[in-house]
């Protein structure tokens, strides 16, 4: 049950530690609650979602502040155990797109459409009626449609792109990258402004392969990031999450702000 909480509380916040805290908090609620629920994991789920919905309102100007583009902190690798696991619902890309969700919006999505909770379990959550929480979530779904990248279903295909988008970057062969990138993919970078990193998306694939290569410093290793082939680099630490379609990739998301990257150091 911990994991799914933990794992509904990410797709609303984007930040593994604040996800955990809340469900920490959920969990000392139903400690001293003087009266236990029927339907625990129920209460949990909303008590979960409220929590988060109130972080993510303290967030939301803190990210209008931030520094370049943000991004969430990547889930590298999830260990299996923990089933903290992800797929493309919750990838980098998909958070750029719930990010210009407002919050009740996201919550309404996320909670029915990724994890199945019902409408009147999210209209306690949220505090409106389920028919109003019906609406933001049609709302929010035709609008992540529009916005969000499709992903090739072949998770093998989706790797072979990424083992050649690596060694195209480690051997800083343009071409190669020419070879294996949208024609307008975007590229962004997340320095959180503590570390270097492009302040402003970077659009079309020359300009992506030429500042990729500018940018390159030692090899990569293979990992999964949220649910998804990705990339590490060590040298300059920095998660490298990517998006695939039809062969090409469409989005790279580049995250080096090394407080979203504590659980790698």
């Amino acid at each position: 049950m911990r994991p799914r909480l933990v794992r509904l509380a990410y797709g609303l916040l984007g930040d593994l530690q604040e996800s955990e805290d809340v469900v920490q908090d959920a969990w000392l609620r139903l400690a001293r609650a003087e009266e236990q629920p029927e339907d625990v994991e129920g209460w949990l789920v909303v008590t979960v979602s409220r929590l988060a919905l109130d972080v993510l309102k303290s967030a939301r100007k803190r990210r209008e502040e931030y520094v370049g583009p943000w991004l969430p902190e990547p889930i590298v690798d999830a260990d299996p155990a923990d089933r903290v696991t992800l797929d493309e619902s919750l990838s980098l890309a998909m958070f750029v797109v719930l990010e210009s969700l407002s919050p009740a919006e996201r919550t309404a999505f996320v909670l029915h459409d990724v994890f199945g909770v019902p409408f009147d379990e999210i209209a306690r959550a949220v505090g409106r009626t389920p028919a109003a929480c019906r609406q933001l979530a049609n709302r929010a779904r035709r609008h992540v449609q529009e916005k969000a990248p499709r992903f090739d279903v072949d998770v093998a295909d989706h790797k072979r792109v990424v083992d050649a988008f690596a060694a195209a970057c480690e051997g800083r062969d343009v071409e190669g990258l020419l070879a294996v990138l949208d024609p307008d993919v975007v590229l962004r970078s997340d320095g959180g402004g503590l570390v270097r990193a492009a302040l402003r998306p970077v659009v079309g694939a020359d300009r992506v392969a030429r500042f990729l290569i500018g940018i390159q410093q030692g090899g990569f290793r293979a990992v999964t990031v949220n649910g998804l082939p990705g990339l590490v680099r060590d040298h300059q630490l920095a998660v490298y999450g990517l998006a695939v379609r039809q062969g090409r990739i469409v989005e790279v998301d580049i995250v080096r702000n090394p407080e979203k990257l504590r659980s790698l150091r």
